[in-house]
């Protein structure tokens, strides 16, 4: 199809243009000004890479991760708030291919300065300079990083101007989003304390910058002459502001307990730093809610609403100025040090007290992330809920129930003891497998969050994609369709158990942030599909017949207790570079506990395979009785009818088999009187 010229389909008003150049001067004073004060670009005693670096980097950066917001936060406002193929949604994916496109440029810089500031050299044309850079590309884990979302925002350039469909759009959004995984594992040195609270703030944070600020940019971008659509866009964008800032507010505190662990160091020149963004935030609040509550009724082509909206621009741009060179400053000195441990050298905290029963109920180790998404989808069911009785209809109380048990669980399991223990204890990691496959999902399921989105959320009637037609599109793919049939979960669930413990996956897992995380999402889905293949309520892909469920059910469970039981006779560690190097001075020895775990893979089994027996037994019993009633109901509606040809049926068989005696009984008597004449001759 014709691409239309980025160039004449994105040029922005005077409002706009004036916007964006005040917000770059403004940034960059921040910026300046926040650096000097906090030291960030100060001379390094050792080894300088020039002044063009200690200046060129926090620029570039500044720059790059304006550019980033507004890309991802253009494709994620054309995916939830356009029209597939329309006006505007062509113009957000075009502003995005523009900003992509600087992302880029800048992202290079940053990419080339970083390196530069690292090796303390100056940047150059030199073939040693070019290898260094190289290898900081392919062997250091910021390069990989940096050069991962370099990688990102020049797919975005291209793709975003050749992929114009709605359904394209969420996926390069999507490709947008995990752009920020890099930028949010090199944000905290790993092994060091908080590493954990660290990565999962900065991860959150990024996400609602760029939805909060790009997604505002693009707005204004695309304001046009009808007001409705204006308004309609404004409130969908005020939904997405909102969420973005509550995660703002949550990440800052989970960064801040990391950073900022003693209450002087709010004094230091990174804490004075940090209060001056939370004052900026705390006043963008005030902007959001002063033009979403009071001016988006009123809203047109031109007015109040969008000098307010470009004003809150400017004052962004301040914010992210400021959080570009607090990103630059030291943080302040430490008075106290931890001894050097073998757990301190692995994980970059110490070992936790010996575990006991009641540690299960004390240790806590909170994953941000986790509580956030738990919280959310528990208040989330609820307001379905609330949705559905506000307007008369019933949603069965077991179902409330079951979400959030679910929900509270997964939330001990990530946060909890559980979290708290298991890179010390192999047992402990076993038990929270087990509950995440197995047990979460089991209370997950009968929820039926997909059948109360559907009937809570309203459908959108101008072809944009909400909350619910986003849900409705994810489950109808073809990958989800197939990943969903009830062989294939069964294998998945099965199989992972293999593929998981006895590749390096179980080593990343363990050792890296980002592989912990992809366990948990892993082990929740593979098991959540099992269960929806046995007891779903959600609309599902070729529903086996209950015999087959409980079939598969037994073969799956097997598979298990096999599993298990090759743990428990097992004489080497999975992972003795962790577990056996630990330094633990409590517990069972690496091994012993290796075998314990194995004991829970095999017996804690034993309690959900009972549970979803039962579920699975109870629903054939239930559709057995709501056939029979439909029969009975079909049956009073004909007048018996029905009954009426069964007797007939059985009545036309006894005369058959009466028939059928009669004319035996014919040929035997026939066959008697020659059988006698035959003996009296013989005789």
């Amino acid at each position: 199809m014709a691409i239309t010229n980025p160039l004449n389909s994105v040029r922005s008003s005077a409002v706009v243009s004036a916007t964006l150049v005040a917000a770059f001067f403004l940034g960059m004073s921040a910026l300046v000004v926040a650096l000097l004060f906090g030291g960030g670009n100060v001379e390094s005693e050792f080894v300088d890479p020039g002044a063009l670096v200690r200046w060129g980097l926090p620029t570039a950066k500044l720059i790059a991760h304006f550019s980033m917001a507004v890309a991802i936060g253009s494709l994620a406002l054309a995916a939830f708030a356009a029209t597939d193929r329309s006006a505007e949604h062509s113009r957000l994916l075009n502003l995005a291919s523009i900003a992509s496109a600087f992302w880029s440029i800048f992202g290079a810089m940053v990419f080339i300065f970083t390196y530069s500031n690292a090796a303390g050299t100056p940047v150059s044309a030199s073939d040693t300079f070019g290898q260094g850079l190289w290898l900081f590309a392919t062997e250091i884990e910021m390069g990989q990083s940096l050069a991962l979302n370099l990688l990102a925002a020049a797919i975005l350039t291209i793709a975003s101007l050749t992929f114009r469909s709605l359904s394209a759009t969420v996926l390069l959004a999507a490709l947008g989003f995990a752009a920020l995984v890099p930028l949010a594992l090199i944000g905290h040195s790993a092994g060091t304390a908080g590493h954990a609270m660290a990565v999962n703030s900065m991860g959150m944070h990024l996400v609602a910058i760029v939805i909060w600020v790009g997604g505002l940019v693009a707005l204004i971008a695309i304001q046009s002459s009808n007001a409705q659509t204006n308004q309609t866009f404004a409130r969908r964008y005020s939904t997405l502001a909102l969420v973005s800032f509550l995660l703002v507010a949550i990440s800052g505190v989970g960064s801040a307990s990391v950073r900022l662990t003693e209450f002087s160091d709010w004094f230091s020149a990174y804490g004075t730093l940090l209060l001056g963004k939370i004052a900026i935030l705390i006043l963008l609040a005030c902007f959001g809610a002063w033009y979403r509550i009071l001016e988006i009724a009123r809203i047109g082509a031109g007015g109040k609403f969008w000098r307010i909206a470009s004003v809150e621009v400017v004052i962004m741009s301040v914010a992210m100025g400021l959080a570009t060179a607090l990103a630059q400053t030291p943080l302040p000195e430490k008075t106290t040090t931890l001894e050097v441990t073998p757990a301190i050298i692995l994980t970059g905290e110490p070992l936790p007290p010996a575990f006991t029963a009641v540690s299960l109920i004390t240790a806590w180790k909170i994953d941000l992330v986790w509580l956030v998404i738990t919280v959310a989808a528990i208040l989330g069911y609820l307001a379905g809920v609330r949705r559905l009785a506000k307007r008369g209809d019933k949603w069965p109380v077991g179902r409330t129930i079951s979400w959030i048990s679910g929900m509270l669980v997964l939330l001990y399991v990530t946060s909890g003891a559980i979290n708290a223990y298991q890179e010390y204890l192999f047992s402990i990691h076993m038990i929270g497998h087990m509950i995440l496959a197995m047990g979460i999902p089991v209370l997950l399921v009968p929820g039926a969050p997909v059948t109360l989105i559907m009937r809570s959320v309203e459908a959108r009637k101008d072809g944009s994609r909400g909350v619910r037609e986003w849900v409705l599109w994810a489950v109808h793919t073809k990958y989800a369709q197939f990943i969903a049939h009830p062989i294939i979960a069964a294998i998945l669930f099965a199989s992972s158990l293999v593929t998981f413990y006895y590749t390096p996956l179980f080593a990343w897992a363990t050792s890296e942030h980002l592989g912990h995380q992809w366990m948990v999402v892993h082990f929740l889905i593979t098991g959540y599909l099992f269960a929806q293949a046995l007891i779903g309520i959600d609309p599902g892909p070729n529903r086996l017949a209950y015999p087959m469920r409980l079939l598969m059910l037994i073969g799956t469970m097997a598979f298990h207790a096999f599993f298990g039981l090759s743990l428990m006779d097992g004489s080497g560690l999975l992972l003795p570079e962790w577990f056996g190097a630990m330094g633990r001075t409590w517990g069972e020895a690496p091994i012993d506990d290796q075998h314990t775990g194995g004991a829970i893979a095999w017996g804690i089994g034993e309690l959900p395979t009972a549970a979803l027996t039962l579920l699975v037994s109870i629903q054939w019993f239930n559709a057995d009785r709501r056939e029979s009633r439909r029969l009975d109901r079909a049956s009073d509606r004909s007048g018996n009818q029905d009954v009426e040809e069964y007797n007939q049926m059985l009545a036309r068989l006894a005369q058959r088999d009466q028939r059928n005696a009669s004319d035996q009984r014919n040929a035997s008597d026939q066959v008697e009187p020659r059988g006698a004449g035959d003996q009296n001759a013989g005789n």
